[in-house]
């Protein structure tokens, strides 16, 4: 029975240790809202990377670099024609992945910073999409035969190029990491190019399909049988919505651990230097409204949803999870106590059996009032005094001696009466 329960200790701190990895920002996040009663769902999908070169040894690198700063910033909409050619990028990767849904509006947000430091530099790129995504519903259901929703679109991204028009900027392309170098440093963009780091800086940032390379039986499920007010109020649905949330990106037994994902290089100018590429884990949260569950259709992962949960379903989570490491984290407290406990009362009976009483026993001593104190007056002090010794004189205390208070000094005298004879006498011969 021991071994059991250190057994399943150490499978929940392992488990706890490793969920409580997260990642610090997602190379791709996707996070959208599904209304099966409506054939429309609005998402958003970002996408970070940051690539950093080190020339902390020194070099014209660190004297041209350091102390630099540039920025592009921009937004842009579906009337813009770069727009409309990235919508068929994606909708071009919708089809590639059997997925029947397509894009029918989209916004973009884009960000790249170059940032020089003493010792290395960076830039960081941010891209923001905020699609309309139709055609969701494969087959809409009533009664206990569920709605069918597509899944398959989930990881979109885009291929190639992709140049977006812009009044400030004028044509600035988005996908490609060194792209964000020709405008701002295009001499070392040259050397990038012609460089062993070439490959990093031509893989392209709006990239999700970690998100769909990960199985969807294997991401996190939440229901919500009650439908929370603030949440339903948030998506513009009524209170009392039946929600059901689908998340991965997470280290767990069922993903795997999770790691961010680092990829370096080398180039050579006047010295090396070192390229290094960052970027985290994707991770994806998909709220559908309604109790959902995961099936298949043929090769593609769908979602069957129904307006309320099956009878009698109370779970909140795929496979009781939650409720299993709250009881386990109870168990582990309990266990905890009680080891303390037997501890505790070992290094007792051990210290106890070392402790050994010397000297006089307590019991044999009583007290004895002390005679006049210092200046003569009674004082409250007293002693102790072992019972049956009769030989007082050996105990008692130090203020029962007769002492002077001041001790007097004395001279010598002489003895002669005679006076004394002036300095420098000398008697007649």
């Amino acid at each position: 029975m021991l071994r059991k329960t250190i057994t399943v200790i150490a499978f929940l701190s392992f488990f706890i240790a490793v969920g409580g990895i997260s990642p610090v920002f997602a190379s791709s996040q996707l996070e959208v809202t599904i209304d099966p009663n409506s054939d429309t769902a609005y998402a958003k999908m970002v996408y970070q990377r940051s690539i950093s070169i080190d020339y902390s040894d020194g070099g014209k690198l660190a004297e041209t670099m350091n102390g630099k700063s540039e920025k592009i910033s921009f937004t842009a909409i579906a009337s813009n024609p770069g727009i409309e050619s990235l919508i068929a990028k994606l909708n071009s990767y919708f089809a590639s992945q059997g997925s029947q849904a397509s894009i029918s509006d989209l916004s973009l947000e884009y960000k790249s910073t170059l940032t020089g430091r003493s010792t290395s530099m960076s830039v960081d790129y941010t891209i923001i999409l905020r699609p309309t995504i139709e055609n969701i519903v494969i087959k809409h259901g009533s009664g206990n035969d569920p709605t069918l929703l597509d899944a398959d679109w989930r990881g979109f991204g885009a291929l190639g190029p992709v140049v977006i028009n812009t009044p400030t900027y004028g044509d600035v392309e988005i996908n490609l990491p060194i792209s964000s170098f020709e405008k701002f440093t295009p001499s070392l963009a040259l050397s990038l190019k012609a460089s062993d780091a070439a490959e990093l800086l031509y893989t392209r940032l709006m990239d999700g399909d970690e998100i769909k390379a990960q199985p969807i039986g294997n991401w996190h499920f939440l229901f919500d049988p009650t439908g929370i007010g603030v949440d339903a109020k948030q998506y513009g649905f009524e209170t009392g919505s039946v929600i059901s949330s689908f998340t991965m990106g997470e280290s767990s037994i069922r993903e795997g651990l999770i790691r961010e994902q680092i990829h370096e290089a080398a180039f050579v100018s006047d010295k090396t230097y070192q390229v290094t590429s960052f970027e985290s884990s994707g991770n994806a949260s998909i709220d559908i409204i309604g109790f959902a569950n995961r099936d298949t259709l043929g090769t593609s992962e769908i979602f069957g949803v129904t307006p309320n949960a099956p009878e009698g379903y109370a779970t909140t989570s795929a496979g009781e999870f939650p409720a299993f490491i709250l009881y386990g984290m109870a168990g582990m407290a309990a266990l905890g106590g009680v080891a303390i406990m037997i501890i505790s009362q070992r290094k007792l009976k051990k210290e106890g059996k070392n402790l050994k009483q010397t000297g006089i026993d307590p019991s044999q001593l009583t007290g004895v009032q002390t005679s006049a104190g210092s200046g003569g007056y009674q004082t409250i002090r007293g002693e102790a005094r072992v019972t049956g010794l009769e030989d007082y004189n050996e105990h008692r205390s130090y203020y029962d001696e007769e002492k002077p208070q001041v001790e007097e000094k004395s001279e010598d005298k002489p003895s002669s009466k005679r006076g004394a004879l002036p300095k420098g006498f000398k008697p007649e011969k």
